[in-house]
């Protein structure tokens, strides 16, 4: 079931370590199939060397293993709640990557000092809360895709102009059009996070890139009138 996305997937898991996202087994990616209703996601702590595609775990948008021998990822109920609220996002991408990270653990979201994080991330980065008790108690993981699709919908912010967030005391979370897209993304993410903080170690007093500066760079690449890069024939 799902083998070329499997091997998507299985492929999108292998960049996780390539670009030092990673160590050991601490992240994951998925990607959906919207007409089946279905999503393919690493399995829960198996190392990275050991994996293949037939390794990657089919889920539904309940979070339930619908084929698989291994368990799915412990994130898995995060990523269903998060395709389920984000109807324009097919990858997700977590990681525990060091500069995105520490910015989490600081609770603290990241901001838009320059244009290479207005290329991509269209704002500052959000960090959410950290969930009470009662709500981890309850389902930590479903709650925290819970509370990070109900910090967009709260605060008006789009997911595909913001494919990231930052979780407090814990770590990030990213999408895009694809398992791929997701990856990109979440190492643009920590670039951008190591970016600012040596930003703010150099000058603790700097301020974000002006608006209209932001504006020019995300819209450039990603507005309807977006001339970066080449057209697609």
């Amino acid at each position: 079931m799902l083998e070329g996305l499997k091997e998507k997937v299985y492929e999108a898991n292998m960049l996780l370590p390539k670009y030092g996202l990673i160590t050991f087994t601490w992240g994951n990616a998925s990607e959906i199939d919207r007409e089946k209703g279905l999503f393919v996601i690493k399995p829960s702590g198996v190392e990275y060397d050991k994996l293949s595609p037939d390794d990657m775990v089919v889920v539904d948008l309940d979070g339930n293993k619908v084929e698989g021998r291994y368990n799915p990822s412990s994130d898995t109920a995060t990523h269903a709640v998060l395709y389920n609220a984000f109807e324009k996002v097919n990858g997700i991408v977590h990681t525990h990557s060091t500069w995105a990270t520490s910015w989490a653990q600081a609770g603290r979201g990241i901001p838009c000092y320059g244009t290479t994080h207005a290329d991509y991330l269209y704002g500052e980065v959000p960090c959410v809360r950290n969930l009470s008790k009662k709500e981890i108690d309850e389902g930590y993981e479903h709650n925290t895709g819970v509370l990070i699709a109900d910090y967009f919908k709260e605060n008006n912010i789009d997911p595909v102009a913001m494919p990231a967030v930052l979780c407090k005391n814990h770590g990030p979370f990213t999408w895009g059009k694809n398992a791929l897209d997701a990856v990109h993304n979440a190492v643009v993410l920590d670039e951008c996070a190591k970016m600012a903080a040596l930003c703010e170690m150099i000058n603790p007093n700097v301020m974000p890139a002006p608006k209209e500066l932001q504006d020019k760079h995300y819209l450039r690449k990603h507005g309807p009138g977006a001339y970066y890069g080449q057209a697609e024939k």
